[in-house]
């Protein structure tokens, strides 16, 4: 009976304890792996069925109808003629998927023998087509009403019937077209990458600067740095497998990353910050390694960072990566191969006079383009080199300045009596006291 009662316990115990959640989860259906499986995230949600990805949908908006990926070489006779244009391609069998490793931010799939699908779990709903170690094709369709302009022959852009915009960029050997159909059709050469990103509070310059940076190969991971709840939660997305980017330290109003690469080169990581994970965007401080990086003033300077003797960043205000206030923050990493990426806001360590400006004068708009083609950013072309916020703000104050407030004592009463401490007083109420008593 003893045995029965402890049993027993057990089993109240057990079904007492709530399961633990996570931002992402999944369901699936166990009797076959390459249908059934749905993802639901906070930002992003899709559905596999028949070898496909299916209603890919960020913030609540379906972007992809189906999205299916298959090796070159296992393509059926007659769905890819040989030498017949990329646009003719608009139907594949697919791979079938299998679900992989899940995160509270990342949903990984298995394609075929070596390709993989990972859906990401942030405000821009990146969605990353990996062709491993052979060449694939992908054909992505588009939800209803939704139409498709290509760019590039690496670059196509969708407008989904509501207005909101995505961008297919191929990053690595290989290209993408509008097919014949007016879906997406592409082909990856090996260890290229089919990335889908989208913009559901609109697409600027900026957006299209990162795109250009991940389509040439200069910016080679992102991570989102999201407030969930009272949690802060990062989201790593890489674009090589020689770059790893992982979460180093999260603590309030700090964010620190570790970026590995397998080569000596540098590269640039764009991360989007949210100003609740870090209490504020304003002011922030960006150190790699723990040495302070210099702003850039351009995209140019910071690209020429990679390869030099200094790392660099720059801060642009956006707000189509999260619900709320953020920034994009892009750090051009000098060299590595085991970094690490640290911000926070300076606004917890000193504050600055409401109204003070550290260069007088008017500033040129962010993003504007001067006369030489150079892109400016916070009013400064090339010519103008970083190395000015090296110098201290002139305010008007001395270095040689020193307050004497420590030396002077403040009374509760308001004034300034040298000398006049708690302890006198004390002191002479005692005495006035005791002169009363005497007489």
């Amino acid at each position: 009976m003893k045995r029965v009662a402890t049993a027993l316990m057990v089993l109240v115990v057990t079904a007492s304890i709530a399961p633990s959640t996570v931002a992402g989860t999944v369901a699936s259906d166990t009797t076959n792996q390459t249908s059934g499986q749905a993802y639901v995230g906070t930002h992003v949600s899709f559905d596999t069925e028949n070898r496909a990805v299916t209603d890919y949908a960020v913030r609540g908006e379906t972007m992809l109808d189906s999205l299916k990926v298959q090796s070159e070489s296992e393509l059926s006779d007659g769905l890819v003629d040989l030498g017949a244009s990329l646009s003719a391609v608009t139907h594949i069998e697919g791979a079938g998927l299998e679900l992989g490793a899940t995160t509270a931010t990342e949903a990984r799939l298995a394609a075929g023998s070596s390709a993989t699908i990972e859906a990401h779990d942030n405000g821009r709903g990146v969605l990353v087509v990996a062709s491993g170690n052979e060449s694939d094709y992908v054909v992505a369709n588009l939800s209803s009403g939704a139409t498709a302009s290509a760019e590039s022959d690496a670059q196509v852009e969708v407008t989904a019937e509501n207005g909101t915009e995505g961008t297919l960029l191929v990053v690595g050997e290989g290209n993408a077209t509008v097919n014949d159909d007016g879906d997406v059709t592409a082909r990856l050469g090996e260890d290229a990458r089919l990335v889908f990103r989208s913009y559901p509070e609109g697409k600027d310059d900026r957006d299209e600067k990162q795109e250009d940076l991940i389509a040439q190969g200069e910016a080679r991971a992102e991570a989102y740095v999201m407030a969930d709840g009272g949690e802060t939660v990062v989201d790593t997305v890489s674009y090589g497998e020689n770059t790893t980017v992982e979460t180093a330290e999260s603590a309030e109003g700090k964010i620190s990353l570790a970026v590995n690469r397998t080569t000596h080169e540098g590269t640039i990581v764009v991360t989007s910050v949210s100003e609740k994970a870090l209490n504020t965007t304003d002011d922030l401080e960006v150190a790699v390694d723990g040495e302070a990086a210099v702003e850039a003033r351009t995209y140019s300077q910071l690209e020429s960072a990679v390869g030099s003797d200094k790392s660099r960043y720059v801060v642009e205000s956006a707000g189509s990566a999260s619900a709320d206030t953020s920034a994009d923050v892009l750090v051009a990493v000098n060299h590595f191969s085991e970094r690490t990426i640290s911000m926070q806001s300076s606004a917890s360590e000193a504050t600055t006079e409401p109204g003070a400006t550290t260069e007088p004068g008017a500033t040129t708009e962010p993003g504007a383009t001067t006369a030489d083609g150079t892109t400016e950013i916070g009013g400064q072309t090339d010519d103008q080199t970083s190395d000015e916020s090296d110098q201290t703000t002139r305010d008007g104050a001395s270095d040689e300045t020193t307050s004497e407030s420590d030396e002077t004592t403040t009374g509760d009463g308001g004034a300034d009596v040298p000398g006049f401490t708690a302890t006198a007083a004390v002191a002479a109420l005692l005495g006035a006291a005791l002169l009363a008593r005497l007489r």
